[in-house]
């Protein structure tokens, strides 16, 4: 009897607690005042907004994966006197554009096979007839400027430096033949001596092409093995061994040219 008037007087209570539970809640209003702002979406990592600058692809289909790398090892690497630096100040600048006087030193210690008189600058090749290159300062596209940059021994080229009205280029001279090799960029040698890159960097003004260029000697005469235009600058590239080199990667970031040092194994 007892039992059953427990049971009698708990039931009312479990009968009334899901009709509480099944009531109408008033629904939730916001704060006045209170502004509610979208979220923005999440901004990738710099180096996923970088992964076009990873690769350099080939005309056959192959790709060169280029790899970022320490400033501190590209420091220590050599780079050859002749492989100019970007001018750091406004006096520096003026100084490197002055290449007559830079010239008249060099020519100093090039021996008497490359002469200058006046506007010639004169090359004589061992096998070959001499070169006899004009300068011709006037001020419209026809101006060009012959300088003499370098003596290089390793594979028996001499190095200029071409100015024309806008941009420019250099050029390799045979010391045996005379023969005349256009590059891109100053050219610098693997240790080895047997191939030799050529990277330009001009991604603001663009008056030159910007990218990479690749070269072996071939029976001593300068051959070129492939050249890409990149959307990317390539500036003073330094061989980490007979392979592999290490340059200074200008590109555009952020509406201004960045740099990064990368490693690139440019000989398979």
């Amino acid at each position: 009897m007892f039992r059953f008037r427990t049971v009698a007087a708990v039931l009312p209570l479990a009968v009334a607690l899901p009709a509480c539970s099944l009531r109408m809640q008033p629904a939730e209003k916001p704060r006045p005042g209170v502004a509610v702002y979208p979220v923005p979406a999440p901004k990738p990592p710099r180096i996923y907004r970088l992964e076009h600058l990873d690769t350099l692809v080939q005309v056959p289909g192959r790709v060169l994966r280029i790899y970022p790398a320490a400033r501190p090892v590209y420091e220590r690497l050599p780079s050859p006197e002749w492989v100019a630096s970007k001018p750091a100040s406004a006096a520096e600048e003026e100084s490197f554009l002055d290449f007559a006087a830079q010239e008249k030193r060099r020519l100093t210690q090039a021996g008497p096979r490359v002469v200058r008189t006046g506007r010639i600058l004169r090359l004589r090749p061992t096998a070959g007839s001499e070169v006899r290159l004009v300068n011709n300062p006037v001020e419209d596209e026809r101006n060009i400027a012959y300088e003499y940059l370098a003596t290089l021994p390793e594979i028996r080229q001499w190095l200029l430096s071409v100015h024309l009205y806008e941009g420019g280029y250099y050029m390799l001279v045979d010391q045996r033949t005379g023969h005349r090799t256009q590059l891109m960029a100053p050219p610098v040698i693997s240790p080895d001596g047997q191939h030799f890159v050529c990277g330009n960097s001009d991604v603001l003004a663009r008056f030159e092409p910007s990218g990479l260029q690749l070269w072996t000697m071939d029976g001593g005469k300068p051959r070129l093995l492939w050249e890409r235009q990149t959307e990317w600058g390539c500036t003073q590239p330094r061989w980490l061994d007979n392979k592999t080199i290490l340059f200074e990667q200008d590109f555009f970031d952020k509406g201004d040219v960045d740099t990064r040092v990368v490693r690139l194994k440019v000989v398979p």
